[in-house]
């Protein structure tokens, strides 16, 4: 089925060429996946990819011929980039797949001339459109009617979609969350039902669709929705789902507070990841009271415990999950908001501004998902911690060894002997300061080191 639209979809100028190439040689070309389904839902629109009636060599001898450069970037399926003014354009031959032996990857494709027919191969039917600047929307399966709609529907049977290739599972769950689109019952089902085949599909694969969950704009919704798919590589999820917390702070349960948690602070990784670990011990920390109030006491330690071994099995980068161990383990630290409590909460991050700006963020986030009369006190605090490690940086004030108006040589001119004393000296130099007992001045550091050096030489003589 072709549908006309009301108003043309925004192909840049580029993709318009190569097109014209490809249609005044004889092979049909339109653009697919998700810049039509994107520009559709008015949505940012990034690459533009394209499908052809034209075989990869004969794509590439038609383009080169126009003067654009091509690249063999996948030519076993069809696949070539096309530049064109710059811009790249991943173009493919209609195609429809063969068997599926290892749950991810066709072992065989079949090169086709109809464009319904490679659109049959998809995933959903969102993803199962194809646009032509003259001909209008190519839309076999309903795809245009399910965007307006909000649902996530696969292509034909879900189970053979899903059996074909596992990752369209949480391609799903991942779809949910950056779209706020709901799931078609039968195709959740067969979700359901497929979930164990994504223990064939590799780490580095799950955990970019994961990442992209996180992000999404609706991830509160995917979360709660989708818990009993994502549990198959986030079984870590299943005990927080219907946790009661008993305890007046939280009118959620642990699984929800997590995903309101997630949604309530900025989207990037490293403060999304930690949110939805910071509270995945409290299940196994839980313990009631007589009067039935509920506890978690050690609870960030043990979600940190759970946090590294979940990153580990997903193989994110090591630097990567030690600053997201760091924000679990401390989101639950009392900060005074004060400069002094400030730059000591600096210091023990090793002087990382970003790092401590994630934990305000994941502190404020977490807050918001609390019951509603401790929220705003807790949203404040946060608030007002970033605005006072913003006053910090703007009076360049000193909450690292490296800032301090001294170093390590003039600790040795100062008396202080080599060795890991100047170490100890310098640190003794850098609580003074953070606690403002002594200006970051030079002389005044170097009068601190000197009075130090000449103490410590006094009780040795003692001795």
């Amino acid at each position: 089925m072709t549908e006309t639209l009301a108003a043309p979809l925004p192909v840049p100028d580029a993709a318009l060429k190569v097109i014209e190439a490809l249609e005044t040689a004889g092979f049909e070309t339109w653009c697919v996946g998700g810049f039509v389904r994107d520009s559709l839902l008015g949505r940012a629109v990034a690459d533009v990819d394209l499908a052809t009636a034209a075989r990869w060599e004969e794509t590439e001898r038609v383009c080169q011929e126009q003067g654009m450069r091509v690249h063999r970037t996948g030519v076993k399926h069809g696949t070539v980039t096309v530049v064109c003014d710059g811009q790249a354009f991943e173009t493919t031959t209609f195609r429809v797949d063969g068997a599926y032996a290892d749950a991810r990857h066709p072992s065989s494709v079949r090169f086709v001339r109809s464009i319904e027919e490679d659109l049959a191969r998809r995933d959903f039917t969102i993803n199962a459109l194809a646009y032509h600047p003259e001909r209008g929307v190519s839309d076999p399966f309903g795809g245009v009617e399910d965007a307006r709609a909000g649902v996530i529907r696969a292509v034909g049977d879900p189970a053979k979609r899903f059996d074909e290739d596992a990752l369209r599972i949480l391609r799903a769950c991942r779809f949910a969350a950056q779209l706020g689109f709901r799931l078609d019952e039968a195709s959740f089902d067969a979700m359901l039902a497929g979930k164990s085949r994504l223990l064939k599909v590799s780490a580095e694969r799950i955990t970019t669709e994961l990442q992209k969950l996180l992000l999404g704009t609706a991830v509160r919704e995917a979360l709660l929705e989708t818990v009993d798919v994502l549990s198959a590589v986030l079984p870590e999820l299943v005990a927080m789902k219907g946790f009661d917390q008993c305890t007046p702070y939280h009118c959620y349960d642990v699984l929800e507070h997590t995903a309101r948690a997630v949604e309530g602070t900025p989207a990037y990784p490293l403060v999304r990841w930690a949110a939805l670990f910071h509270d995945m011990g409290k299940p196994a920390a839980f313990f009631k009271e007589a009067s039935g109030r509920g506890h978690f006491y050690g609870h960030a330690k043990i979600s940190t415990a759970l946090a590294e071994g979940t990153m580990r099995r997903l193989s994110l980068a090591p630097a990567f999950q030690q600053k997201v161990l760091v924000l679990v383990e401390r989101h639950d630290d009392v900060v005074e908001p004060t400069p002094k409590a400030v730059k000591r909460v600096l210091a023990r991050l090793g002087g990382d501004v970003e790092l401590f700006r994630a934990l305000c963020d994941l502190k404020r986030g977490d807050a918001g998902a609390q019951a509603l009369e401790f929220a705003a006190g807790r949203i404040a605090r946060a608030d007002e911690l970033k605005r006072i490690l913003d006053q910090v940086l703007a009076e360049n004030q000193a909450f690292t060894v490296k800032s301090l108006a001294i170093d390590g040589n003039d600790a040795l001119a100062a008396g202080i002997p080599r060795g890991p004393e100047v170490g100890t000296a310098l640190q003794a130099v850098l609580d003074a300061v953070m606690d403002e007992a002594l200006p970051n001045e030079r002389a005044a550091l170097l009068g601190f080191l000197e009075r130090r050096a000449k103490e410590k030489a006094q009780k040795a003589e003692a001795f």
